[in-house]
């Protein structure tokens, strides 16, 4: 495996060099979010080239965009670069190591080696409407996309909610958790394995607040036990947003077969 830093666009010396920005005396021709990202893929590519891989080997990617605005031009761009997209996680964030960035991606690859080979994983759960795939299998591992309590058709549906009518019974919270799980549990299963075998997950909350951050995860947490045995490593972290509105977590998992 071969594990990248995340990469902004930005040459470490002058800040965002002119090629990964738009030109100031044509301010209308082109985008800056759409070269920010060039100009990482671009400079990603050979770090992975550099490793004995390419971008055709990603196995997992994880985007924060300092304005979720900016991400379908995002999009558009990181489907040039991806004959088959990587399983995907992509969050909100106040800010990236240098100013003016937008965008920062972190990447994991494989070098090809015998007997390895990528498997695009599909379940019943819901199809993504964004260029990236549900998971991949390689060798001994599973790598998920990020899931968000939403069908891509409406939004989040109503087991993933409390009924409004009834709106002091249950939570919010613990009934997107649950079928996060549900649908990722889905994955595992289609990949030949289960929660049972998750070794690392990460956790990205929408919440501004701190105190509500802590009240949320304390909720989600109580849903989390009644998924995992030995709950696996775990990383949870506030976000700005998540990718459809009143979507308060994302979940991303890393598993393994057998």
């Amino acid at each position: 495996l071969v594990f990248a830093a995340g990469q902004i666009a930005s040459d470490s010396r002058t800040g965002i060099p002119p090629e990964a920005r738009v030109d100031p005396a044509f301010p209308y021709y082109g985008s800056d979010i759409k070269r920010q990202t060039g100009y990482i893929l671009n400079n990603l590519s050979n770090t992975f080239e550099a490793a004995g891989s390419s971008l055709d080997h990603v196995i997992k990617a994880q985007i924060f965009l300092t304005d979720l605005n900016h991400f379908f031009a995002f999009d558009e761009v990181w489907k040039e670069f991806f004959k088959t997209p990587p399983p995907r996680t992509t969050v909100g964030t106040t800010g990236l190591l240098a100013p003016g960035c937008l965008i920062e991606i972190d990447l994991i690859a494989y070098r090809p080696r015998q007997g390895w080979k990528r498997e695009v994983i599909h379940s019943k759960a819901p199809r993504p409407l964004a260029n990236y795939s549900e998971a991949f299998r390689v060798g001994d591992f599973v790598f998920a996309a990020g899931q968000i309590a939403s069908d891509y058709k409406t939004g989040i549906p109503s087991e993933a909610g409390v009924d409004p009518a009834f709106p002091y019974y249950g939570s919010d919270i613990k009934r997107q958790t649950d079928y996060i799980l549900n649908n990722l549990s889905k994955t595992f299963e289609a990949a030949g394995t289960s929660l049972d075998n998750v070794v690392k997950a990460q956790v990205f909350l929408a919440e501004d607040e701190l105190e509500a951050l802590y009240v949320t995860a304390a909720a989600r947490d109580e849903v989390w036990q009644s998924f995992f045995k030995t709950p696996p490593a775990r990383t949870t972290v506030g976000t700005t947003g998540l990718l459809v509105p009143g979507c308060l977590i994302e979940v991303d998992l890393i598993g393994l077969v057998g």
